[in-house]
């Protein structure tokens, strides 16, 4: 994959880059500024973006309002948010186009090098990557999407997984159940959605927007 790194502190900036080196992709510019993230996103177009959200010139939230800049000139621009900080509107307003391709990480959550890049090669593909933190703070803004109340408990628990980014393999191995169940439960939550797959967009993707959308 080509990477773009943008972080403002040197030594995660570096750290970043050797990691990803490390896991065999290629990282092709780095930016320590939101004008200089915007430029490189631009310039390079990269397969994923790993992008602070607050970023030089006024360390507000310049790093995501490029990135954010950069996918409505470029739909499904790729981009893995990683943070101190949970920026509930932009996060909504990330996730809002429904194209996929975008992760949000707080930083503490990131344990180890095989987790992060294992979200970073799912965002590349178009997934999605969402922490746990994150998805409370967006929840905790309004009430359940219409067509929530009718999925069964289980089905909530496999949705929320889903919004992780976990794969149905993944969510298998978390709930004890084969790939198969988790197969069934995820076709019941996306008809009981609306969700059809003559409809354009990653179905999956489209299941995380109503589990986070407001009504």
């Amino acid at each position: 994959m080509r990477v773009l790194v943008a972080e403002d502190l040197y030594l995660l900036r570096d750290g970043l880059v050797r990691l990803i080196e490390a896991y065999g992709h290629e990282v092709v510019a780095t930016a320590a500024t939101g004008p200089e993230t915007l430029d490189a996103l631009r310039t390079w177009r990269p397969d994923v973006s790993v992008i602070d959200v607050r970023m030089p010139p006024t360390h507000r939230d310049e790093g995501l309002r490029a990135a954010l800049d950069a996918r409505a000139e470029v739909p499904g621009l790729p981009v893995l948010i990683l943070s101190q900080h949970v920026e509930r509107l932009y996060a909504r307003e990330l996730l809002a186009d429904g194209s996929g391709g975008v992760g949000y990480l707080l930083k503490e959550s990131v344990f180890e090098a095989e987790q992060f890049v294992d979200a970073l090669e799912r965002v590349a593909g178009g997934g999605t990557a969402l922490d746990p933190a994150v998805i409370a703070r967006l929840l905790s803004a309004g009430s359940p999407a219409r067509g929530l109340e009718r999925l069964t408990e289980r089905e909530h628990t496999v949705l929320a997984l889903m919004a992780e980014g976990l794969s149905d393999q993944a969510i298998g191995r978390r709930l004890f159940l084969s790939e198969g169940a988790i197969g069934k439960y995820t076709t019941s939550l996306f008809g009981k959605l609306g969700i059809t797959d003559d409809q354009d967009g990653n179905r999956r993707v489209r299941a995380v927007l109503a589990y986070l959308e407001k009504t």
